[in-house]
């Protein structure tokens, strides 16, 4: 997999943030900008996974930063569903194969932040079809404390609870006929109190 446990760093611990002023575009050489020129005038798009990103390196900074290479198509930065925190992974299309060809390589092994990046190109075969999905969208954190509050607050219906008795006695039943087939034993579990008491 794309995760590691190892990228949570006390940079995210002491609460620094990315400040787009402190870093750079690393150089390139002529012969890479040479490259980028000819690349961008490609077709075919490619994709890159960014690994080990720093905290306070998002989306929009992403975005603005990686735009200096070539047009992107779509970015997708991997968060906890419970959270919203990043998982310090990414992937991005960029507009062109051969310019995700070369922000692999410049960006390979690259130090921002105290984080060396890990930056490598997705054969176009090997990309999920759901990979980018909810990508140009912000992220919503699930509200589960709301929910599971209004559903306190809502409280249980009578055939609710009917339903309910009925599941439980069901399943002690048949948890009864398995003892009995597997064991020989006889087991009689109390009887689940009735809605009406």
């Amino acid at each position: 997999g794309f995760e590691s446990d190892r990228d949570e760093s006390d940079a995210e611990k002491e609460g620094e943030d990315f400040d787009e002023n402190t870093v750079s575009v690393p150089k390139l050489s002529k012969k890479q900008q040479k490259a980028l020129e000819q690349a961008r005038k490609g077709a075919e798009p490619g994709v890159v996974f960014l690994g080990r990103i720093p905290h306070g390196f998002f989306e929009p900074q992403m975005k603005k930063y990686f735009s200096q290479f070539g047009d992107i198509n779509r970015l997708r930065l991997s968060r906890n569903k419970k959270t919203g925190a990043s998982k310090h992974y990414a992937f991005i299309e960029f507009a062109n194969g051969d310019v995700a060809e070369i922000v692999a390589k410049t960006m390979q092994n690259y130090l921002m932040f105290g984080h060396i990046l890990q930056c490598k190109t997705i054969p176009s075969e090997q990309v999920h079809p759901n990979l980018f999905e909810g990508s140009n969208q912000r992220f919503k954190v699930d509200p589960r404390n709301k929910k599971a509050g209004a559903a306190l607050a809502r409280g249980t219906t009578r055939p609710q609870w009917e339903k309910r008795i009925k599941k439980e006695n069901y399943r002690r039943s048949k948890q009864a006929a398995a003892l009995k087939e597997e064991f020989g034993y006889e087991f009689e579990a109390p009887a689940v109190k009735p809605v009406e008491s």
